[in-house]
């Protein structure tokens, strides 16, 4: 159990980083078209695949929410979080050719369409990130059960009467209280 909550940092890092890179890399052509000097690109959306930007947009919130939550909300985004990645890894292998098809009708060539396109360095980024991502992802949903939580002290204080003594205090009766210094929401001030 101690060598698991050890596991909290560097997982919910390499998650972090992982999911950060993919959308980085999602936000840049991953395929470029094979064109002369005489070619003109026609559109510059051409070997881009905004999907894999967007899942890599989610699952970096995602982790954000695996770190201020704690029992089964966190488990429960640990598990999104996880088929989110994999979603991911599916969009970057699949993309590919996507991409590539993508670049060859963005350019042409002297007045004919590229038929060729080369897949760039973004791409290559994307691949082994996309799986780092998903394995860290497996491994939150695997271990987050033991991982520490935030204190207590931070959520609001919740007691059995305050909120039926809200209930019957008018808006006056609030700010009369404030006014007087006292806490409306403090159920020892009534």
């Amino acid at each position: 159990m101690a060598d698991q909550r050890r596991t909290f940092g560097p997982v919910v890092l390499t998650g972090i980083v992982g999911s950060g890179l993919v959308a980085l890399a999602g936000s840049k052509p991953w395929a470029a078209p094979d064109g002369t000097a005489g070619s003109t690109l026609v559109d510059k959306t051409g070997g881009h695949v905004p999907l894999a930007s967007a899942l890599a947009l989610v699952a970096l919130a995602g982790w954000g929410v695996v770190l201020v939550t704690r029992g089964r909300v966190r488990r429960a985004v640990a598990v999104l979080v996880a088929v989110v990645s994999a979603g991911l890894v599916a969009t970057v292998v699949l993309g590919r050719p996507s991409a590539l098809d993508s670049a060859r009708r963005a350019t042409v060539d002297l007045g004919e369409a590229v038929s060729g396109a080369h897949v760039t360095g973004w791409w290559w980024v994307a691949v082994p990130v996309s799986v780092v991502a998903l394995v860290a992802a497996v491994a939150a949903v695997r271990w987050c059960g033991s991982w520490p939580e935030m204190g207590r002290r931070y959520d609001a204080p919740v007691a059995a009467g305050t909120s039926a003594d809200l209930a019957t205090m008018d808006e006056g009766d609030l700010w009369r209280a404030i006014d007087q210094g006292r806490d409306p929401t403090d159920p020892d001030a009534h």
